[in-house]
């Protein structure tokens, strides 16, 4: 596909117009992670704000921390790598005629 850098000029305004709309949309963009089967869920938003943790009561050992600092961190990075997919399925949708041309998978 040949790209005309007069096209691109002139669809410049409305990417930036859908880049500041998905920057808006960051905040309402959510995902949850979880660890040690869903006793510890972790819930993100776009901006990788941590908006909600649910800790199930048994997981609350004082004896075994170290078990609960793990499941924490499992959780998040589950959380991550989700809110990542979300953001980047969520960009195509505001990337106009460039989304066909952002790398896939």
């Amino acid at each position: 596909m040949d790209l005309n850098p007069f096209e691109l000029m002139k669809n410049m305004k409305g990417l930036q117009e859908n880049m500041q709309k998905m920057q808006e949309n960051l905040p309402k963009i959510t995902a949850t992670g979880s660890a040690g089967a869903g006793m510890v869920e972790i819930t993100i938003n776009g901006k990788f704000v941590v908006t909600e943790v649910k800790i199930a009561k048994e997981m609350v050992d004082p004896e075994d921390i170290g078990t609960l600092q793990v499941l924490v961190a499992s959780a998040f990075n589950d959380a991550s790598n989700k809110i990542q997919e979300k953001i980047k399925n969520e960009g195509l949708k505001y990337a106009g005629p460039l989304g066909s041309l952002m790398p896939q998978g």
